[in-house]
This record gives structure tokens, C-alpha cells and sequence, in this order.
């Protein structure tokens, strides 16, 4: 399969695939990483690269002419945050943004364990 095609395929189909619905996602940098790592292999297997070889990671972008995934999430997130700016102050997703936070600060002491 000819490279041009695989980078075609991977711009059309796979990055579509990883990145679907990524602008609803409360995104963690666990998950950024995850999305970085899937994305390098996928690169790499597409140059016929390994990581023995140790070519960068931007290097290897650059040949094949991708932005990186997490820009991508990124530009999703705005785009969809544009989506809702548009909507009418009385929408239901609008109302969020008109609630007090004041009252959900944390007092002093230990804080509170976090998973994720």
C-alpha cells in the first residue's frame, strides 16, 4: 500500500475514529497521553518505523504531514464550545453557565481523594 494512502486512510478514517465525540469528553492528561501514544504507533507502523530506530516523534509528523492529536481534541472542543455560544440565553445547556459557584468552595482541611 502506497504511504500517500496510508496517511489518506489515517486522516480520514482513523483519526475520525479516535477523536469521535472528543468534544464532550472531560479530558484528562491520562487521556491525552493515551491518545498520543495510540497515535505515534499508528505513525510509526505507517513509515515502517520502530522505536529502536529513534526518530522523534515530530520528525516523523512532519514526514508524514499530521498534526498532533491532541490539537485536534482541541480545535473539536472549541468548535463545539462555539456551537453553544450560539444557542439562545434560555437554552438548558446555556443555564449552566448562569449558576453561583460561590458556594461550592472547599473549606480548609485535607482534600478529597481523587480518582482517575
Amino acid at each position: 500500500m502506497p504511504p500517500r494512502l496510508k496517511v489518506k486512510f489515517y486522516r480520514v478514517v482513523v483519526r475520525l475514529t479516535m477523536l469521535y465525540g472528543a468534544e464532550y469528553w472531560s479530558v484528562k492528561n491520562s487521556h491525552v497521553q493515551k491518545m498520543k501514544v495510540a497515535e505515534m504507533r499508528m505513525l510509526r507502523w505507517m513509515c515502517e518505523y520502530t522505536r529502536r530506530d529513534k526518530i522523534k516523534n515530530e520528525a516523523i509528523r512532519d514526514r508524514v504531514g499530521v498534526a498532533s492529536v491532541e490539537d485536534k481534541m482541541r480545535q473539536s472542543r472549541l468548535r463545539w464550545f462555539r456551537h453553544v455560544k450560539k444557542r439562545s440565553i434560555d437554552a438548558p445547556i446555556r443555564r449552566c453557565e448562569r449558576l453561583a459557584m460561590a458556594s461550592l468552595r472547599r473549606g480548609p482541611g485535607r482534600p478529597k481523594k481523587y480518582r482517575g
